[in-house]
């Protein structure tokens, strides 16, 4: 059995393993990862290597091109632009770019990152810029002693792992999407509709870089490589699937808080037609005493009733009568 110091990253390598004779993964580093790999007559066909790599290390690509037989789709997809989740045959190698959350994720949308996979007869290798919470799962389980039949296998229980992760955050996205809506019953709205936004910007994110290609996908199970079992590719069925599942309850959510943005927009435009409207009778009610307060402080000849005993008064009775008038107009206008 093959062993090594566990965690060399001298080349970019986060972690290596070797399932070997239906056995739980053992730690190697990249000399024994090699050396392994050298000798195809001593293994099984079920038996293969992982090895998962640090893209932000310089050495670690450079370190892949040199040393494994690795297809030129790997690295073309290392560097173009399209992100998008995907699973794609090249020369009986399959290429996966899956696209994961990162380990301390907190519904933020620049926390989504990809994770590029390559899986061919004896070697599984997986690349990553940052830490992402899928992957880092996977490897404790293989630590806790999980065991893969083949490199399949293995990508078969890393998309189910997302799929875990994905539903995970789908549920603490209802939590508070249900959180907000009980706010909005009890007329509690501040600082709400930002949140709401930002948990669509996430969900809408996820959706888009999530949902798998369904071309590439097609061609796939249409087409598998030779060396793939029906086992697997069935497994592999299934997993998409369950991908489609928690991407539609992805969509339905995300339906709930648009219905929930469009409420609270409603009950603030509300508001502010009531506000709008108060004011607006505020300032017709004073109309009347600001228009005979202007036009009596005039100091010009003629102001009527100046000399009149009572003409105080008059005037008073004038602007009362009126601002009732206003007002009797104003409200007649509101319930209309």
């Amino acid at each position: 059995m093959v062993s090594s110091p566990y965690g060399s990253d001298r080349h970019g390598l986060v972690c290596g393993f070797l399932f070997a004779g239906q056995q739980p993964g053992v730690a190697v580093g990249l000399e024994d990862a090699l050396s392994w790999l050298r000798q195809p007559q001593d293994r099984a066909p079920g038996d293969f290597v992982w090895l998962h790599f640090n893209l932000g290390d310089a050495a670690a690509e450079a370190w892949m091109r040199k040393h494994l037989q690795v297809v030129p789709e790997f690295f073309a997809a290392l560097h173009e632009g399209s992100r998008s989740t995907r699973i794609e045959d090249a020369d009986n190698t399959l290429v996966a770019v899956v696209n994961d959350v990162a380990y301390e994720f907190s519904f933020d949308p620049g926390e989504i990152e990809t994770l590029w996979v390559a899986v061919a007869p004896g070697l599984a290798i997986s690349a990553r810029l940052h830490p992402l919470r899928t992957i880092d799962v996977l490897r404790q389980s293989v630590k806790d002693g999980l065991r893969f039949e083949s490199p399949v296998a293995f990508l078969n229980r890393l998309l189910h792992d997302q799929g875990d992760v994905l539903v995970r955050i789908v549920r603490k996205a209802t939590v508070q999407v249900d959180t907000v809506e009980d706010r909005l019953l009890m007329g509690r709205l501040t600082r709400k509709r930002a949140e709401l936004g930002r948990l669509r910007r996430v969900l809408v994110r996820l959706q888009r870089l999530l949902a798998p290609e369904p071309g590439a996908l097609f061609r796939l199970l249409r087409r598998p490589p030779p060396w793939v079992t029906h086992g697997d590719l069935e497994d592999l069925r299934q997993a998409t699937e369950e991908f489609s599942l928690v991407l539609r309850d992805m969509a339905e959510l995300q339906e709930r808080i648009r219905l929930l943005q469009e409420e609270i927009a409603a009950q603030v435009g509300e508001q502010t037609n009531r506000s709008v409207y108060t004011l607006t009778v505020v300032t017709v009610l004073a109309l009347p005493i600001n228009l005979v307060a202007g036009l009596l402080g005039m100091n010009v000849g003629g102001i009527p009733l100046a000399d009149h005993p009572h003409g105080f008064w008059v005037i008073v009775l004038v602007v009362i009568t009126f601002t009732v008038l206003a007002g009797w107009y104003a409200l007649r206008k509101r319930d209309d």
